[in-house]
């Protein structure tokens, strides 16, 4: 077992370069992975299931004993990428596929990759994962609300039907994990060191499944839509950034929310866009996915090398994300 899980680490650790490799096999060998594409919304709810394993009740008293700073996050988080998404759809030119798709991942709740980013910045990380945990509940009634408002002018919008797939997906695994955290605590407790193993196989078998299912599309536009998904993460950096810091919130703060409003739960998107919309359309997520974890790991490095002289680390220390 101590084995599996050291060799879960390395993975965990790696992850972006894992990433990368099945993005690339998934456009060379796409008839392999296409088979993999009816199970994605499966793989999503076992991602979502071992992150109800890591909730604890912990991660929601943050909202009590600080509300402000938690609210900032979440609505920057729905805010900042969203319009983002909709202003680059109408500045650059694309197909109303790949639109929607924009659209889609920019209202997506935010991912556990970014408490890890968090903690690899020496940033504020119990902040951002309450804001994570806020956002991916919130998500069955947010996220559609927003797609249906932003992306129904390039594709018809089942906003019912999308909120049914986020509890099945989200909400339901999620608390399946939570409950199974009460119910069964040492079997959960020799499961939770594997967990970043399970994450990394399931996000790169969803990735190399959607570039799979749309090798043509992405030969085609590939690097518009990678363009497209640079300018939307990188400008949600900087505007959470520059947000939570006209807001007065110091530097370990501004830190966990630039990284919290710039990643998505780009798997989430993914599993909707092939539902709902089409395989194109699920192209800017899966590559949301690839690039977020690579901007991430080389912001959260440059962060993790900046000092704040006002800020004080006593108070906000940094502590191991969940």
């Amino acid at each position: 077992m101590k084995s599996l899980a050291t060799f879960s680490a390395f993975f965990g650790k790696t992850f972006a370069i894992w990433v990368i490799l099945f993005a690339v096999l998934g456009f060379f060998f796409p008839d392999t992975f296409k088979l993999v594409a009816p199970w994605i919304v499966a793989l999503l709810g076992i991602i979502m299931f071992g992150m109800g394993l890591t909730i604890s009740v912990d991660d929601f008293r943050e909202l009590a004993r600080r509300p402000y700073e938690v609210a900032i996050g979440v609505v920057a988080h729905f805010a900042i990428m969203p319009a983002l998404a909709l202003l680059l759809t109408k500045i650059i030119p694309m197909p109303p596929e790949v639109a929607a798709g924009v659209i889609l991942v920019g209202c997506c709740p935010g991912g556990t990759s970014s408490n890890v980013m968090t903690y690899l910045a020496r940033g504020d990380v119990a902040l951002s994962v309450a804001c994570t945990s806020v956002t991916t509940l919130a998500a069955p009634i947010v996220t559609p609300f927003l797609v249906w408002m932003f992306a129904s002018q390039y594709l018809p919008v089942d906003a019912w039907a999308m909120f049914v797939s986020i509890l099945e997906v989200i909400i339901l695994p999620l608390a399946l994990g939570f409950l199974a955290q009460k119910l069964i605590p040492g079997l959960v407790r020799a499961a939770i060191p594997v967990l970043p193993l399970v994450s990394v196989v399931g996000i790169i078998l969803i990735v190399a499944a959607v570039v799979g299912a749309s090798k043509g599309a992405i030969a085609q536009s590939g690097l518009l839509i990678f363009a497209v998904v640079m300018l939307h993460n990188g400008l949600g950096y900087l505007l959470g950034y520059f947000g939570a810091k006209a807001l007065g919130l110091n530097f370990y703060k501004r830190k966990a929310l630039a990284i919290e409003v710039g990643m998505q739960n780009s798997g989430l998107g993914a599993a909707l866009a092939t539902a709902y919309f089409s395989p194109l359309a699920a192209v800017p997520s899966a590559i949301f996915s690839v690039w977020h974890n690579i901007s991430g790991a080389l912001l959260a490095n440059w962060f993790a090398g900046k000092e704040d002289a006002d800020a004080d680390a006593a108070t906000n220390r940094v502590v191991i994300p969940h």
